[in-house]
């Protein structure tokens, strides 16, 4: 039997990084039991991971970090007590209803958060205080400052984040992506993406808040409303993704895979573009006072239609492309980037390898590993908060050019609209006491 006093692993290292500070020799052997076999981690060796939000997405994504030998399940939150219980049970984890508590905890090495859109920006950000590394789902905020807050929080703290952009760990999506960044159908001038709907207004009647449901907390940042299931669930009558303030719609929703292909493929992972407008209808959102599908809301904030300009006057149209990437249109041919699938035309194009001497972009082919190896290596992974926000922010232009309907120029060094100011108080919302995003983290 193991001895009782045996020194963790972290013990083991923090000690000997204490020693050696001081000028003490140390030695050399360290213990097996210490260490671990490099295909066998022990418990002390693994990444203790930390679940807030796991219901629909979060669970899944959780459970995906379980599965890999480097990552163990050490705690969970949810305002849902019940769930939080019942799935920390699983791993034999501790359950928390407030998240700060879970982040108090010096076993969590990182998180792994999806909650609901409005919530996203907050937990990240006190994350990356508490000495956490992140995992966070698409889209990877709410509004334009929220993401660039994350990311200033990330850099200052150092902290290894991963946006859940998963098609950037997708093989075929890369390859797209490599022939367009090398040349392969010669300069882009158009660019078909998919007609992502906005969201609409939520009036739904209350209903009884479940026995261990933190109503109120689920709200966070936004007003206080009463509670509903189809409010209350992801995809439903219609569910929170579909409503605003609680999500940008399935232009965030669907629009942070998509969206993001067309800024990889385009270069523009530390840019974006320069103008955005609308045109065809005014636009016209429902607002809800009874649950309903999804089709009659997504069909009315379709229109009108949205379009982008990058430099170099290529224009993206969100009309008939594919919701998970988009046709890149050159002088050459064309190319169509989809989930898990890429083709060009003419079919010699994606015959021809990329050449060492080209460019490569990072490679993945495990979207959840390359965060754990990052998170071990200090390295930036392939979907780095820089990219997850630069994606995002193409999102949220498409949704604040329908809420004007009319053209803006947008700075995207300066992360604002030219000579609007109207346009820009839409880069951020306003927020309940008690849950402002702070100011500098």
């Amino acid at each position: 039997m193991q001895s009782t006093n045996q020194p963790t692993r972290r013990q083991f290292l923090r000690r000997g990084l204490a020693l050696a500070a001081a000028g003490v020799a140390t030695p050399t052997i360290i213990p097996r039991e210490v260490l671990a076999a490099a295909d066998q981690p022990g418990a002390n060796d693994r990444i203790g991971i930390g679940g807030i939000g796991v219901g629909r997405q979060g669970s899944g994504v959780v459970q995906q970090a379980a599965a890999t030998k480097i990552a163990r399940i050490v705690a969970v939150a949810d305002v849902h007590e019940r769930r939080a219980r019942e799935f920390a049970a699983q791993f034999q984890a501790e359950a928390y209803t407030d998240y700060r508590k879970l982040l108090e905890r010096k076993d969590v090495d990182a998180i792994i958060t999806a909650t609901p859109d409005h919530w996203r920006a907050l937990v990240c950000i006190h994350a990356c205080q508490a000495g956490k590394d992140v995992y966070a789902e698409k889209p990877m905020t709410l509004t334009i400052r929220e993401g660039r807050r994350i990311v200033e929080a990330v850099r200052k703290y150092q902290r290894v984040f991963q946006t859940g952009s998963q098609q950037r760990s997708d093989r075929a999506c890369r390859t797209g992506c490599e022939w367009i960044r090398n040349g392969r159908i010669g300069k882009i001038h158009r660019v078909i993406g998919f007609n992502y709907p906005s969201p609409w207004e939520c009036a739904l009647p209350a209903q009884p808040v479940p026995e261990g449901l933190d109503w109120n907390q689920w709200c966070g940042p936004t007003p206080l409303v009463p509670y509903h299931l189809d409010l209350f669930t992801p995809r439903a009558k219609p569910g929170w993704i579909s409503f605003r303030p609680y999500s940008g719609g399935e232009m965030t929703g669907w629009g942070s895979h998509g969206l993001d292909q067309v800024q990889w493929a385009l270069g523009m992972d530390e840019s974006g573009p320069i103008e955005v407008w609308t045109e065809g209808p005014k636009f016209q959102p429902p607002t809800y006072t009874a649950p309903d599908s999804q089709s009659r809301g997504n069909k009315l904030c379709s229109v009108p239609k949205v379009f982008f300009r990058y430099p170099g006057d290529i224009i993206l149209e969100l009309a008939d492309g594919p919701p998970g990437g988009a046709i890149f249109i050159g002088e050459k041919g064309k190319v169509v980037i989809e989930r898990g699938r890429c083709s060009s035309e003419p079919e010699e194009i994606g015959k021809e390898p990329i050449r060492a001497d080209e460019i490569r972009l990072a490679k993945s082919d495990d979207h959840m590993r390359n965060w754990l190896d990052c998170i071990k290596s200090r390295q930036r992974p392939v979907a780095d908060a820089e990219i997850g926000h630069r994606s995002a922010t193409v999102c949220h232009l498409g949704n604040i050019a329908r809420w004007l309907g009319r053209r803006l120029r947008w700075d995207p060094a300066q992360e604002r609209f030219v000579g609007d100011a109207e346009a820009d108080g839409l880069l951020d919302r306003q927020r309940r006491k008690g849950y402002e995003l702070p100011e500098t983290v």
